[in-house]
């Protein structure tokens, strides 16, 4: 089957006003950038976006990348990650929140991840024993297994993943490249939609199966991101 759209405007265009969006990235790293520029331009409202972090909020350049994109134009209702961002470089979203323009639920990153995984999985969810002792087990159920304590999380579900792969066939096998396999291959199957972009397309059957990271079978779409930009650090280049 081939799952090739001609644009990213394409690819967002039946994401409305009000969906629960997941978009990939690690730091600077794995961001579907292009389809987050277009869901700017689409400039639909009210999303609830689920992600490690807002993307780059401390790139060399000053520029912002990524999910904050969103953030800043008042499109998200409610941001559901594990960092938002170092507060000193947002001000911006501090204040958003501030006046509570924007919702935060903030999420361990390890149960960040298995909670999308979960989802992905068709599980009912997971026993962990992060937040134990703390305000958040008054809202989880508790139970006690080999004499330690844990707290139920529950799979956490979108309408659309936007994800980003280095490589990327006409049938949406996908292959990422080194950080990029932090949550794109883990959101991918946690969607009722996905849609991934990729930097270089490729033929079917180029790929060695073996190698393939997420199978086309979780990839509703896929476009040839039109525009990459090189993102900079303090630490140097990603």
């Amino acid at each position: 089957m081939d799952k090739l759209v001609k644009s990213s405007d394409e690819a967002v265009k039946d994401i409305n006003d009000g969906a629960v969006v997941m978009s990939a990235g690690f730091g600077l790293c794995g961001i579907p950038e292009n389809l987050i520029r277009a869901l700017v331009r689409k400039g639909v409202k009210n999303l609830t976006v689920i992600g490690n972090n807002m993307g780059s909020t401390d790139s060399a350049d000053g520029q912002l990348y990524g999910i904050g994109l969103l953030a800043k134009s008042g499109q998200i209702k409610k941001f559901i990650g594990s960092f938002p961002g170092p507060a000193a470089k947002m001000p911006w979203f501090r204040e958003m929140y501030r006046k509570k323009q924007i919702e935060l639920e903030i999420i361990p990153q390890g149960t960040l991840n298995e909670r999308i995984r979960c989802a992905g999985a068709g599980l009912g969810g997971f026993y962990t024993p992060t937040g134990v002792g703390t305000p958040i087990e008054e809202t989880r159920e508790k139970r006690v297994i080999d004499g330690r304590e844990y707290l139920l999380e529950l799979p956490l579900r979108a309408d659309f993943a936007l994800i980003k792969a280095r490589k990327g066939d006409r049938a949406g096998n996908l292959v990422y490249r080194y950080s990029a396999r932090n949550y794109n291959p883990v959101m991918a199957p946690a969607a009722k939609v996905t849609i991934a972009e990729v930097e270089e397309l490729v033929e079917t059957g180029t790929f060695d199966p073996d190698s393939v990271h997420t199978p086309g079978i979780f990839v509703t779409r896929v476009v040839k991101g039109e525009k990459y930009e090189k993102r900079m650090t303090m630490e140097g280049s990603l």
